[in-house]
């Protein structure tokens, strides 16, 4: 389902939302106690940063829940930040004023079964044991991954320091940490997926690196794969491109042709971030090869503020305080790109070294 010309203006948003909710199935929402609402609340953001879900579509949501006899719970285990801050900053807490809805950050966490090869890890209690999940991702680029969609959003269920974690274990490795991402989401299997693309971020998302740019639409549909897939053919790229859609095909999650209730326009000048190869070969050069030749994250020091959330938040270790910015250990950088998230202030972002510039061309 494909919204043009939205907005965020509370009168119109309000219906439009129960509108794609009855299209989705919402009266199976009227069976259930209380429905789990997974918005992006990545991190301290305003709504205008167009780095989380934003604040009037949560609300509306929640609404549709109450409407049909159910409590809704709004949840999501930020990368960095105080949780209590990022509902101030991004309005939700403002928006969800009156309304007799929980908000609360994952916490529990429960040894949960998502397949090989990854067996049991621990996901967000209120995820797995959910009656029905609506999930809120924003529309971003992800300097990792391309794009943080429906399918990246549940990675959210992951909970506090065990997201840095899975980053270390799987996220040296795009195709993996994709399957883990792909994997994930199967197994929480969230029954709507109502995706803001009223405003979007292109550039180097998904943290304040990024840019916003007005889209207008919402993207909605029982299938979050089939979301993705849609959101692909809006701005003109294969699904394959994305990392999470080319493992859900090989898996057999994607619906070759899914049926598509509205107009799609054409957004063919989008901003994409560009993901370099990661590491390959003889793991004796993999040091070389990180400090030398592949894409990497990099600090401008007039804007960093030398607060500390990079280095604390980095799986790898691979960062620290230097004298007038942040120092790079890139022989240990796993490139996850966690740090471009985390940074409050948007100082850090991505290069390709000249030497891997120059390989690149020379191979390719």
């Amino acid at each position: 389902m494909i919204v043009q010309k939205a907005a965020y203006e509370y009168e119109s948003l309000k219906p439009l939302i129960f509108s794609i909710m009855d299209g989705l199935g919402g009266e199976a929402i009227a069976g259930c106690r209380r429905v789990l609402l997974k918005p992006n609340l990545l991190t301290t953001a305003k709504p205008a940063d167009a780095i989380v879900t934003h604040c009037l579509v949560v609300r509306a949501v929640a609404e549709y829940v109450l409407s049909k006899g159910a409590l809704p719970l709004i949840a999501d285990s930020p990368g960095m930040g105080s949780f209590q801050k990022i509902l101030k900053e991004s309005g939700l807490k403002d928006a969800l004023q009156g309304l007799p809805a929980e908000c609360r950050e994952f916490r529990e966490s429960l040894p949960t079964d998502i397949g090989a090869p990854f067996g049991v890890i621990d996901l967000a209690r209120e995820a797995v044991e959910a009656e029905l999940t609506i999930n809120l991702p924003k529309l971003k680029t992800h300097s990792q991954m391309l794009l943080t969609l429906g399918v990246k959003n549940m990675f959210g269920c992951v909970a506090g320091l065990r997201k840095p974690e899975w980053h270390m274990k799987a996220g040296v490795n795009r195709e993996l940490f994709a399957r883990l991402l792909v994997q994930i989401c199967r197994r929480l299997k969230p029954q709507m997926t109502i995706l803001d693309g009223i405003l979007s971020m292109e550039g180097e998302g998904p943290g304040k690196g990024g840019k916003p740019r007005p889209l207008g639409v919402i993207i909605a549909g029982r299938d979050p794969f089939a979301v993705d897939a849609v959101v692909c053919s809006l701005l003109g790229l294969q699904p394959d491109m994305l990392p999470t859609l080319k493992v859900a095909r090989e898996l057999g999650l994607l619906e070759e042709n899914p049926e598509i209730e509205g107009a799609l326009p054409e957004v063919r000048d989008f901003q994409l971030p560009t993901l370099s190869g990661l590491v390959f070969g003889p793991p004796a050069l993999h040091g070389f090869m990180r400090r030398y030749l592949l894409q990497r994250p990099v600090c401008d020091a007039e804007q960093c503020r030398m607060c500390g959330q990079c280095w604390e938040f980095c799986p790898a270790g691979a960062l620290s305080p230097g004298k007038e910015a942040v120092s790079f250990a890139y022989e240990r950088c796993i490139r996850c790109y966690c740090c471009l998230e985390v940074c409050p202030e948007g100082a850090l972002h991505t290069v390709e070294p000249l030497a891997g510039r120059l390989l690149r061309r020379w191979i390719g």
